[in-house]
């Protein structure tokens, strides 16, 4: 893992620990291997959204310019992010 993209995934992780805090959850450990929807993290597409606005506003970088593109987990975004 680069260190752009362990950056990234730090960033991540604390913007995705602010979102569950702010709706009441426990904040949890976020690993690259963790999923956003259909696993263990009190997420939503909503919340998915959230991140996603906040990310970009943080990095200035927007890897969904040109439409949507597939992921599943930190790690994923991250480099998602990485490649931007």
């Amino acid at each position: 893992m680069s260190e752009r993209h362990a950056e990234l995934l730090a960033l991540i992780a604390q913007e995705t620990n602010r979102i569950l805090t702010e709706k009441g959850e426990a904040a949890v450990a976020i690993t690259a291997d963790t999923a956003f929807l259909d696993g263990p993290l009190p997420f939503d597409s909503l919340d998915l959204a959230t991140l996603i606005v906040a990310l970009e506003g943080l990095t200035g970088k927007d890897p969904f310019r040109s439409g949507f593109r597939q992921f599943t987990n930190a790690g994923e975004l991250a480099a998602l992010y990485a490649d931007a």
